[in-house]
């Protein structure tokens, strides 16, 4: 069943790790099938190494394990509670990358200070509120969910395509699984140039008019970056 989602999930998590975002089995990818509703997510505490395409767990919309031999990642209903509540969206990745983690553990989102920033995000990356005792103890993961989603309720999850769950780390989503990775590459690299910002001395933000013309000019109907019916760009930010 969905065979072709679950390579495609196995290859996005192998990927956090090709990329540096994860060590151990500290992180997750999810994608979900947009005929089916199925989700397709990397199965709970699974060594890297020799883990495989067949070994992705297949679940329904409400968490039911409908063809796989272990269990899903232990944030499945994070995921799913996500795929619930933002439809538009096919692909989440959770990570625990050094700098991105650093930011949701001090609490903090992490400003757009630069164009670098401003070409992936629309703005602040935020972080959400600490989650409750009774939160944590009852329902961890599915809160963990609803707190994203109600850091969001004034965002744009399409414009800022991640988030810091405070004290925990960053979540990253998109249309696919691919380009929720390749947010979540963007995201701790951004979240890296943040810091040694900060470490230098500035705290004050790009200014709005310079922000606003690098995320327009690579997303939205007037956007004019890279080459007309291609894909990523090839050459970085610029």
């Amino acid at each position: 069943m969905l065979e072709n989602l679950k390579t495609r999930v196995y290859r996005a998590n192998t990927e956090l790790v090709r990329s540096g975002l994860v060590i151990h089995t500290w992180g997750n990818a999810s994608a979900r099938d947009r005929e089916t509703g199925m989700i397709v997510i990397k199965p709970s505490g699974v060594d890297y190494n020799r883990m495989k395409a067949g070994d992705m767990v297949v679940l329904d919309p409400d968490g039911n394990i409908i063809e796989g031999e272990y269990k899903p990642s232990t944030d499945a209903l994070t995921h799913l509670y996500l795929y619930k509540k933002w439809d538009f969206i096919n692909g989440i990745v959770h990570t625990h990358s050094t700098y991105a983690t650093s930011w949701a553990h001090a609490g903090r989102g992490i400003p757009a200070f630069g164009t670098t920033h401003a070409d992936h995000f629309y703005g602040e990356v935020p972080c959400t509120r600490r989650l409750t005792e009774e939160e944590t103890e009852n329902d961890y993961e599915i809160n963990t969910g609803k707190v994203i989603a109600e850091r969001f309720s004034d965002l744009d999850p399409l414009a800022v395509p991640s988030v810091l769950v405070n004290c925990h780390g960053p979540f990253s989503w998109g249309p696919d699984a691919e380009e929720a990775v390749y947010n979540a590459i963007a995201l701790e690299e951004i979240a890296r140039m943040a810091f040694y910002t900060v470490l230098l001395g500035n705290i004050r933000p790009v200014d709005d008019y310079l922000l606003k013309k690098h995320y327009e000019r690579k997303h939205g109907k007037n956007a004019y970056y890279g080459q007309k019916g291609e894909g990523q760009e090839e050459e970085g930010p610029l």
